[in-house]
């Protein structure tokens, strides 16, 4: 029976990798509930297990995609691929009110640009005070403060190497799960009650899955405010990165 069971599984990955991040949510969600009455969000929790497992499976497998890896539940590599998780944070913006995003104006886009410039300049001080002094590392470390995605994406077209790369990915998780845990906490100091200033923290914070994961353990309604400005971090990012921060860093560097 249970030879059946792991064959009908496997066979049908991506409805496998489906049930797994659902029973992960709902377990994670009880945890908040009880061991943190709300305060910490359960998609928070969700993440610490999920990179809990993926570690599991990278030791099991000795491989490099983690979970994916053990052939049960290899549809994992594709529920998380690039195609879900954009269609993902493209929905959230089907929620905004387009009167209410016009409200953010040249604040929201000044709250961007800076959430975008000051987190590469902590990563990239950060990297050269552990001892990675080529310009090449502290941008693609940087670049990685601003999201985990820009970090590999500008590491990839500076040629930086992937021990660097990886430091850059795990540099952005930090912030993300930093951001996800902290943000019920702030809330009420940065004054998180409208969607402006749920747009202008988005933009300074610049991760879309901890301001989404913050936003909906303080006030669900105003999560696709924050993830709208949030989301344009990784292609305003993806932009700066390889060309002007680079340069930056290459001429303060000399």
């Amino acid at each position: 029976m249970m030879q059946m069971l792991e064959k009908v599984l496997a066979h049908n990955g991506l409805v496998t990798a489906f049930l797994l991040v659902g029973i992960i949510t709902w377990l994670s969600a009880r945890l908040s509930r009880r061991l943190t009455l709300g305060r910490v969000h359960g998609s928070a929790i969700a993440i610490l297990i999920g990179l809990g497992l993926a570690y599991y499976g990278g030791v099991l497998t000795g491989k490099q995609n983690g979970l994916a890896d053990i052939s049960l539940f290899s549809g994992i590599g594709l529920m998380g691929g690039a195609m879900l998780r954009d269609f993902a944070i493209v929905a959230t913006a089907f929620e905004v009110q387009v009167t209410e995003a016009r409200k953010a104006g040249l604040i929201g886009a000044c709250s961007l640009l800076l959430g975008t410039v000051l987190p590469f300049i902590v990563g990239a001080s950060i990297a050269h005070a552990f001892g990675y002094r080529d310009v090449v590392s502290m941008t693609t470390i940087g670049a990685g403060a601003i999201t985990y995605i820009v970090g590999p994406v500008t590491g990839a077209a500076l040629g930086a190497s992937s021990d660097v790369m990886a430091l850059s990915i795990a540099t952005g998780l930090l912030k993300a799960i930093m951001v996800m845990v902290g943000t019920p906490f702030a809330a009420g100091f940065l004054g998180l009650n409208n969607p402006r200033s749920a747009m202008v923290f988005g933009g300074l914070a610049g991760t879309v899955s901890g301001v989404s994961a913050g936003l909906a353990a303080t006030d669900r309604r105003l999560v696709p405010y924050g993830a709208l400005v949030a989301t344009f971090h990784t292609g305003l990012g993806c932009l700066l990165g390889p060309s002007a921060l680079y340069l930056a860093t290459k001429a303060i560097m000399a």
